[in-house]
C-alpha cells in the first residue's frame, strides 16, 4: 500500500541513515509542507496559511495516521517472523502502544494482502469486514469506496445485511419445520394402523366360545370381529359407566 502522502515524500531528499534531525525534517515535510512548523508537542502554522494548505495538511495527516496502523502491523508481522513471539514485548517498548492493539494491528494485516488493501479506504474500513470471508470483503470494500462510506455508514451496511441474512435463515427454517408437521401426522396414523393390527389372544372355555359365538352370529359377524367391536364399546365409554 502507497498513499499518496508517502508518494509525496519522493520528491524530498532524504538524508542518510541515522542523519538525525536533517533525516526526521525530510519526513515532516513530506505530510505538512515548508510552511508548518512541526515539534513532538505540536504544530505552529503561519498566520497567512491559505486554506488550500490547511486542506492539504490535515487531508495529509489522515493518510499519516491511516498509513501508520498498516506499517505498524506490517512491522510487527515481520518480526514476529524472523525473530519469534519474544518481539512482542519488545515491540510494546518501542511503541508505547499495549499487547492486544498491536495483535489487532497484526491480525487486519493478515488477512489483507498488499494488493487487496484499498488507499482510498482507511485501515478502520478494513477492519470492519475482518471476519467476513475474502470476496465478501472485496465486495463491501469496494461498495465503500464507491459510495464514499465513511467507517461507520460501512459497519450500518454490513450489520444490516448480516441481520438480513439471519431473518431470512429463521424464515427457512421455520418453513422447514411446518413441512414436518404433515410428516408428524403420517407417522401418528401409520403408527395407530400399526395398534389396529396388533394381534391379542384369549383364552376361553368352550362353554364361553360357544356363548360368544352365538352372540356374534346374532350380530352377523365373525366371533373374533364381534369381541374386538365390544372391546373397542368398552375403552371408549366413559369410567363412570364402566364401574356402573
Amino acid at each position: 500500500m502507497v498513499s499518496g502522502a508517502v508518494r509525496t515524500a519522493s520528491r524530498y531528499k532524504a538524508g542518510p541513515v541515522g542523519g538525525g534531525e536533517s533525516a526526521e525534517r525530510d519526513v515532516v515535510l513530506s505530510f505538512v509542507g515548508p510552511q508548518a512548523k512541526v515539534q513532538k508537542s505540536g504544530m505552529l502554522l503561519p498566520q497567512n496559511l491559505p486554506e488550500r494548505s490547511w486542506e492539504q495538511i490535515g487531508t495529509n495527516l489522515r493518510e499519516l495516521v491511516n498509513s501508520s496502523a498498516w506499517w505498524l502491523a506490517d512491522w510487527l508481522i515481520y518480526g514476529e517472523a524472523a525473530y519469534g513471539w519474544r518481539r512482542y514485548k519488545e515491540a510494546i517498548e518501542r511503541t508505547g502502544l499495549d499487547y492486544q492493539t498491536l495483535r489487532n494491528y497484526a491480525w487486519v494485516a493478515r488477512r489483507f494482502e498488499h494488493h487487496r488493501r484499498r488507499d482510498n479506504l482507511s485501515f478502520a474500513h478494513h477492519a470492519e469486514v475482518t471476519r467476513l470471508s475474502p470476496p465478501e470483503q472485496d465486495y463491501w470494500l469496494r461498495k465503500a469506496e464507491q459510495q464514499k462510506w465513511s467507517r461507520n455508514e460501512l459497519r450500518r451496511a454490513v450489520r444490516a445485511s448480516l441481520a438480513a441474512q439471519n431473518d431470512t435463515a429463521e424464515i427457512a427454517q421455520d418453513g422447514a419445520e411446518q413441512q414436518d408437521v404433515p410428516q408428524l401426522a403420517k407417522s401418528a396414523a401409520a403408527e395407530r394402523r400399526k395398534q389396529k393390527v396388533t394381534r391379542l389372544t384369549i383364552e376361553l372355555s368352550a362353554s364361553q366360545l360357544e356363548y360368544y359365538s352365538k352372540a356374534a352370529a346374532a350380530h352377523g359377524m365373525p366371533v373374533d370381529k364381534w369381541v374386538a367391536q365390544m372391546l373397542e364399546a368398552a375403552d371408549q365409554r366413559t369410567p363412570d359407566q364402566r364401574t356402573a
